[in-house]
């Protein structure tokens, strides 16, 4: 028997006008504004990207302000929030919209996925808060919640799942300002009232007496989500590199740190001597050196395992002799200029330069 997702809608929309939180794309949720927000929120805390928000928007205010800004200031405004290719997908995004649709964000979830970084949930976002749009916003709160009130087994890892809920949703929903309203709410709700198993407040759940979870005392069977494949492992050799108070970056140019700035690595762990011998064969001479330690950082889909020094050299080569590019630049200047991504942090730390 279907379950009446229809029922949910009156009460979470009154729950959430009563209990709704404050935040800056809220009060004036245009569908730039809402858009910016959306992005920096895909694997970020409200908390932490609430500076960078304001920051960014400051900075860019409207779409064609971002369109036509220098990528490394884009990407230094970002810096400290990860995931990068957010950053580089809006700006893309953002010059297609100037050059397709006069500035505008194009007003149907259609064209809205297909601009770069935009998908399933953030064209509903836009959608449904910003333009009043009958369309749903599935992500992994929005999941928890529905499979609860339907006590569904099902695997929330399966794409056909999310697609389903979605779907069950679109015949539902409202439009105009309700739109948004339950778009939010079924965010809120599931963010604060119905979270992961151990910490759910059934209690002051809106739509508690509709939750054939609850109702069965199963809340915390549901969702069923299958283990994530484990993450690939990398070792990395970090050398902070310097001559005389200044520092080597290199802008890397594949991969996940695409177009950012990083100090010399390698693949592999390496010792000092290894080093030491990768230098020289560039006519690179180490006349200092400290060993950094080990750190790490995790990435969405892998791991990096870094092992780092600190070298002082006696000159400044521009490249090494693979080819390995650098720019030598003033340890009080990178701050201000370059993007250094936070899979650095630890020797940014122990150095006190990056």
């Amino acid at each position: 028997m279907r379950f009446p997702l229809e029922a949910l809608v009156e009460p979470l929309v009154r729950w959430y006008e009563l209990n709704r939180k404050t935040f800056p794309w809220r009060e004036d949720p245009t569908p730039y504004r809402v858009w910016i927000s959306e992005i920096m929120l895909q694997q970020t805390r409200i908390e932490a990207a609430l500076p960078y928000y304001t920051r960014f928007l400051e900075a860019f205010p409207d779409v064609r302000a971002l369109a036509s800004a220098e990528q490394e200031k884009v990407l230094k405004l970002w810096q400290g929030l990860g995931y990068y290719s957010r950053a580089k997908n809006l700006q893309k995004a953002a010059k297609i919209v100037c050059e397709t649709y006069h500035g505008e964000l194009p007003r149907s979830a259609k064209e809205l996925r297909a601009l770069p970084g935009i998908g399933d949930y953030t064209a509903g976002a836009i959608a449904s808060i910003a333009m009043g749009l009958p369309e749903p916003a599935v992500d992994g709160n929005v999941l928890r919640v529905i499979m609860r009130l339907e006590a569904c087994g099902d695997d929330v890892m399966r794409a056909d799942v999310k697609t389903r809920v979605a779907e069950e949703l679109r015949q539902i929903y409202p439009s105009g300002a309700k739109a948004g309203l339950l778009t939010q709410g079924l965010m809120e709700l599931g963010e604060t009232v119905c979270l992961p198993a151990g910490e759910v407040k059934c209690g002051v759940c809106p739509l508690s007496s509709l939750c054939l979870a609850y109702a069965s005392g199963k809340t915390a069977e549901f969702p069923v989500r299958s283990k994530p494949k484990p993450r690939a492992v990398e070792e990395r050799t970090i050398v902070v590199l310097t001559h005389r108070g200044r520092v080597a970056l290199h802008k890397r140019t594949e991969g996940v740190l695409r177009d950012l700035w990083e100090p010399v690595n390698f693949a592999g762990k390496m010792d000092l001597a290894a080093v030491e011998k990768r230098l020289s064969e560039s006519g690179v001479s180490v006349v200092s050196s400290e060993d950094l330690g080990k750190a790490k950082h995790v990435f969405s889909h892998i791991e990096w395992h870094m092992t780092g020094f600190l070298c002082e050299t006696d000159g400044e080569p521009h490249a090494l002799s693979d080819g390995y590019a650098l720019l030598w630049e003033d340890t009080e200047k990178i701050g201000e200029t370059k993007a250094v991504p936070s899979a650095f942090r630890a020797y940014r730390k122990k150095t006190g330069l990056l």
